[in-house]
Parts: C-alpha cells; sequence; structure tokens
C-alpha cells in the first residue's frame, strides 16, 4: 500500500511522526514523504527537520494521502494544494491531524463533509463548507480527520483497522506501547482546568497561526 504523508515548512512533527509510526507497520506499507522540493523540512519546533524523500512533482499516486497540521498551514492558493487536489483524485483514503484538515477543506475536498481539527480551529472549517464535529477522529467517506496532534496515533490506528483488520491495528498498539496514561486532566477543554482553556484561547499563536 503505497501511502504520501505532505511536509512544509513550520509543519508539527508528531503531526508526521505519530501516525508515520502506526502506518509504517501496515503489512506491505510504502511510506513516502512528499513536499514542494525533496530535502529537509523544518518543523514548528525547529531545529528538529524532517526530509522529504519525493518532491511534489516526483511523487507518484498512492492509496493514503496524509496531511498533518503545523503552525503556518498552507491555506492560499498554490503548487501544495494544487498537488493535494490531483493526489486526493487518486487516492482510496485523505486523511489529516490537526488543522491539517484546514488545509484539505482548503483544497476544496471537505465541502459538506464531517471532519475535526484542533479544537482552537475547529470552528474554522465552516469556513470550507465543512461541518464541525468536536470529536478525536472523525470518519466521512474516504475522508479521515484526527483532532489535535497526538490524535494522530489514533486516526492511524483506526485507519490500520479499516484497510486491514482490527487485529492488525491491535497488535500495532501493543507494539507500540500506545497505553496513555497522562499525568493530567488537561488533554481537552472540557476536561482542563478553567484558566487553562482560556489562557490558550487568549494565546493561541502558542498553538497555532493563522
Amino acid at each position: 500500500m503505497k501511502i504520501n504523508i505532505l511536509l512544509y515548512d513550520q509543519v508539527t512533527a508528531l503531526d508526521v511522526v505519530g501516525p508515520y509510526e502506526v502506518l509504517a507497520r501496515l503489512p506491505g506499507a510504502e511510506v513516502t514523504f512528499v513536499a514542494e522540493r525533496a530535502g529537509p523540512v523544518v518543523t514548528d519546533a525547529g531545529p528538529l527537520t524532517l526530509v522529504a524523500t519525493a518532491s511534489l512533482d516526483e511523487a507518484g499516486p498512492a492509496d493514503l494521502v496524509l496531511v498533518p497540521g503545523g503552525y503556518a498551514p498552507p491555506l492560499r492558493p498554490g503548487p501544495i494544494l494544487d498537488w493535494l487536489r490531483a493526489a486526493d483524485a487518486a487516492s482510496t483514503w485523505t486523511a489529516s491531524v490537526c488543522v491539517g484538515s484546514l488545509i484539505l477543506g482548503a483544497a476544496g475536498l471537505l465541502r459538506g463533509r464531517r471532519a475535526t481539527s484542533h479544537w482552537l480551529t475547529l470552528d474554522e472549517l465552516t469556513a470550507y463548507a465543512a461541518v464541525p464535529v468536536a470529536e478525536r477522529v472523525v470518519f466521512d467517506g474516504k475522508y479521515a480527520t484526527g483532532a489535535g496532534v497526538s490524535a494522530g496515533i489514533d486516526l492511524a490506528l483506526e485507519l490500520v483497522a479499516r484497510i486491514a483488520a482490527p487485529e492488525i491495528a491491535q497488535s500495532i498498539q501493543l507494539g507500540i506501547e500506545y497505553d496513555p496514561a497522562p499525568p493530567f486532566e488537561a488533554g481537552s477543554p472540557t476536561k482542563a482546568p478553567g484558566p487553562i482553556v482560556r489562557f490558550l484561547r487568549e494565546n493561541r499563536n502558542l498553538v497555532v497561526r493563522l
């Protein structure tokens, strides 16, 4: 199964690496990291970099296209959105993590579809005629969207269960020992203390820049 994962300047590393650690273990998986140009791509927590193994022009069609989020996602018309529309036309699955769903929306792929995003940007999906859903993972047809950052692991496991089998997804989950037990009940705005939620709403530039 061919999998293309999009990279771009200021991409969020965990949005990429979390799903990759799951999807790369899918039997027969062939993963390609794609960017406008092949080579190093600086993440939003630089100096950490990821390496694109193919340019947009070099990347062939894939069964699964994954679009991660980032600090400054490419939402304006340009080569990335053009490539994404063409890649989606050939894909069996098109997926996103965090504000990657806004990139799907900007490419015109989520019109009338249910989708999720980071909780700070969830309502912005309406600008792209999508239907915001406050859930960790949302499927609508061939489109699969994950909420903020760490939800990419859940998204990937759900995809593996649908593409292969629940047993394979469970085996991968056990293999990577994905058994979350966070030290604080602060992982969503419905659980986090009010002052923490207000702080992030007032300082959203610490999380996303749109």
